[in-house]
């Protein structure tokens, strides 16, 4: 059984293979000739020697910079709330997201739409219209490379379609806490499945020359008091946790942008944090892209700009004429400074033909594909959580009669999980898919005439009589995530005015054929979950929510997706144990969230505690069995810098075709100091019954996840310790099946 794309990047490649595919990569976006794009005239390279395609994106960078005048160069370094003139049919948008262009240097007007469910939010009034599709947080839980490669490809192609240059995604801040309310911007907790995910969205987006944004930079984790706290994370835990997915995303996919996030970084605004813009971005990464702020996240000019800033986000208030001309009269900063913000903007600019094939207005936008695509993404992403009974899935030619149930935001009318969650993210869908249309269409689908009654639950006795009556009760619940806000516990809340815990109980208390559908943004805890026999998780699962839900309830597609997040227990487990930790207390009136569990995060923290989690993360049922074996690991004794292979077979011992997702995690010696085990490859494996498949996965030393390193923050480099490490195969974090072990020497002065 093939996945639903190509495979793009399902095992790890290799270092060469990763710079070989970046130079391609760099060669392909600068020729490439978008459609709809008009190409320059051939006087332009005589009259605009930048314009000169053959020369290297640096070099016309450089030609460009000396051809501007002072004034020009401060009005490209932050964005301007006007209308966009060059582009009237786009609207007038209050908080425009674009930097003006210079027709006189051809130097393309650059728009800006948000990303992390969808191209919206953007630089026009009101949004055009573009795909809902499912949240990162459930294209991670696809545990599948080629779906946030397809995710980004849809997202470039309709941010250059809706007349916009950059999209502001992906989102790779991690999980450290389940209350975070914008989880399900992310990618889940682990540092490298995020790195994973956002290297393959990076790549879909910027194949149509569109300029992906990695964000926040860094340590933003929370939502609480963000503007102003302060965040104290050591550097060993910085490096190794919460920067790993951003240098993934810079070496092995040609990132274009980052932005500097919120808070204080021990004690320093990001965006002016000089150790992690020059010091991490440029001197140790090599990164050769730009750096913009947040919305309002500047805090001054001069440190900005010595810090590393390249750009300010909408609404200036430090990047002016007013700002900057001073400082530059007082010797603060130099011409040369503005020179080395512009540069590496233009060359990515450059790099990616937006000067060459500049965005010249809309472009239609193939929705019937992109709307297949997203429910595809919203069934790979759905994780079945428990399944008593083989109540899933539901057999529709022994059915008369389904009782939905829930709010009509998760039930009903089902807006919501197609436009977004609200706040200041939402995407203007074409189209949406209610639950009840979703559940009607499979039915039919499937030569079944039972019946489809919605109640929304606000009568908790007028819902257990139609659940009494019904043979089976499909009760949707979840909650609504906001930027800005975290959630203060993780219970479902009231929504729509329904006791959403209270509806459950009464249900399964009179249907034993209850079914709990989750569309959630982040774990929640769950008191009612002894009361029913199955619950899947559906995340926030875009426009084809109905017909994707009743795809996988109904078995028409076999649920695959697995945790990209542990769902805790109980409140105030691992790195939310204390308030010190979350949401943080007042030192000198300044709210300071101490990551004091240090590399004990998520799953690794329930690793080294030897804790419970009611569902850990890489977990995920199915309609079908598996089973891992024969682990074959290479070379037994390694010198830390050769690749080491992890062969073992894959086989569908069940009825049904499906897919497995094997996950191998490394434990390091003792003497590093780390938790029990890292997750370091993984691979989406599909077999039909009774298919067997030998996997072969790959754990490079010098690889941009470290695999087998440490952070050494004294001499500020990777290490390896020799030592004997614990290979792990399974199918969760804690369900591991297989494992095996090998002994790295490392030679003296060899390190990867």
């Amino acid at each position: 059984m093939a996945g639903p794309w190509p495979r793009r990047g399902g095992k790890r490649r290799s270092a060469s293979e990763r710079r070989g595919a970046r130079t391609s990569l760099s060669i392909l976006l600068t020729a490439v000739v978008i459609a709809g794009a008009a190409p320059p005239s051939p006087a332009s390279a005589q009259e605009l020697p930048w314009m000169e395609q053959t020369l290297p994106p640096a070099q016309r960078a450089e030609l460009l910079i000396q051809a501007m005048t002072l004034d020009e160069k401060i009005q490209q370094i932050a964005m301007k709330p006007v209308p966009n003139t060059d582009l009237p049919e786009c609207g007038f948008y209050a908080g425009a997201r674009h930097v003006e262009g210079i027709p006189r240097l051809n130097i393309p007007t650059i728009r800006m739409t948000n990303g992390p469910i969808g191209v919206g939010g953007g630089d026009c009034s009101p949004d055009p219209q573009a795909t809902g599709v499912p949240t990162e947080l459930a294209v991670a839980a696809s545990w599948d490379p080629s779906a946030s490669y397809r995710w980004g490809d849809i997202a470039g192609s309709e941010t250059r379609s809706n007349a916009h240059n950059v999209f502001l995604a992906p989102g790779v801040n991690l999980g450290r806490i389940p209350n975070n309310g914008r989880n399900f911007e992310y990618f889940g907790e682990d540092p490298y499945l995020a790195g994973v995910m956002a290297s393959e969205q990076t790549r879909g987006v910027q194949r149509h020359g569109v300029q992906a944004t990695a964000k926040h930079f860094a340590a933003n984790e929370q939502e609480t008091q963000r503007s102003t706290m302060n965040t104290i994370v050591d550097d060993r835990t910085l490096h190794e946790l919460y920067l790993l997915p951003f240098e993934m995303s810079i070496k092995d996919a040609g990132l274009a942008a980052v932005m500097c996030s919120y808070p204080r970084i021990n004690g320093t605004f990001a965006c002016e944090n000089r150790p992690l813009l020059t010091d991490v971005l440029r001197d140790q990464w090599g990164f050769e892209g730009y750096v913009m702020s947040d919305r309002g996240a500047p805090k001054s000019t001069v440190p900005a700009i010595k810090a590393g800033l390249d750009l300010e986000f909408a609404s200036p208030r430090f990047f002016t004429p007013d700002t900057i001309k001073p400082a530059l009269a007082a010797g603060q900063i130099t011409v040369a400074d503005l020179d080395g913000m512009l540069k590496p903007r233009y060359a990515t600019m450059f790099r990616l033909g937006q000067f060459d094939h500049p965005v010249i207005g809309f472009t239609p936008i193939d929705f019937a594909t992109h709307g297949a695509a997203a429910r595809q993404l919203a069934e790979q992403g759905s994780v079945l959580l428990k399944n008593e009974g083989g109540v899933l899935p539901l057999d529709a030619t022994k059915l008369r009669s389904v009782a939905l149930i829930g709010p009509q935001t998760f039930a009903g009318e089902a807006k919501f999980p197609a436009t977004g969650p609200g706040g200041f993210i939402k995407v203007n869908a074409p189209y949406t898919v209610t639950p009840e249309e979703g559940l009607r269409n499979t039915l039919a689908g499937l030569g079944s005439h039972a019946t489809v009654t919605y109640h929304n639950g606000t009568d908790l006795a007028g819902a257990a009589a139609l659940a009494a009556r019904s043979d089976v009760a499909i009760v949707m619940a979840g909650d609504i995530s906001l930027e800005g806000v975290d959630r203060a516990n993780l219970d479902l809340p009231i929504q729509d005015g329904v006791d959403q815990e209270a509806l459950i109980s009464a249900v399964a208390r009179v249907n034993p054929r209850t079914v709990v559908v989750l569309k959630n943004g982040g774990p929640i805890v769950m008191p009612w979950l002894s009361q029913v026999p199955s619950v899947l998780e559906a995340w926030y699962p875009g426009q084809e929510d109905g017909n994707a839900v009743a795809n996988v309830l109904f078995g028409v597609v076999n649920p695959s997706g697995k945790l990209p997040i542990t769902f805790p227990k109980a409140e105030r487990e691992a790195a939310a144990s204390t308030p010190e930790q979350f949401p943080g207390v007042d030192i000198d009136g300044t709210l300071t969230a101490t990551y004091s569990e240090g590399l004990r995060m998520g799953y690794r923290w329930y690793d080294a505690t030897n804790s419970a989690a009611q569902f850990p993360f890489g977990f995920g049922l199915s309609y079908t069995s598996f089973a891992i074996s024969k682990l074959v690991v290479t070379p037994q004794t390694a010198d830390g810098t050769e690749p080491i292979r992890v062969a073992f077979f894959v086989e569908n011992t069940g009825k049904t075709a499906g897919a497995q997702v094997p996950q191998v995690y490394l434990g390091l010696p003792s003497a590093t100091g780390e938790p029990p085990k890292r997750l370091v490859a993984f691979e989406k494996v599909w077999l039909n019954p009774g298919q067997k498949k030998l996997v072969e996965l790959t754990i490079d030393p010098a690889a941009s996840n470290h695999p087998l390193s440490i952070w050494d923050s004294g001499r500020r480099q990777w290490t390896v310790t020799d030592g004997e490490y614990q290979v792990y195969v399974g199918d969760s974090s804690t369900n591991i099946v297989l494992s095996d072990s090998i002994t790295v020497r490392t030679p003296p002065g060899r390190q990867p």
